[in-house]
């Protein structure tokens, strides 16, 4: 049996639980450098959207993807 399939017969919180703690440890050891940096200037300019009261919900959210789908 592999170390996956040791994992995947964990329960759903014992599973959450250590990819919460293999996610820590890559964040410990640099892993946030993986990271575009263009991601760090989107993230800055969402906050700013939001905090300028111009965010938008949800549902118009998934409205807008949905068009952009459909043909």
């Amino acid at each position: 049996m592999t170390d996956l399939d040791t994992l995947t017969r964990l329960p759903l919180a014992e599973r959450l639980a250590a990819m919460e703690s293999l996610w820590d440890s890559l964040c410990r050891d640099g892993a946030a450098d993986l990271s575009p940096d263009w991601h760090q200037s989107i993230l800055e300019s969402r906050l700013a959207e939001r905090e300028n009261g111009q965010h938008r919900d949800w549902e118009t959210v998934k409205r807008e993807l949905q068009s952009l789908t459909q043909s």
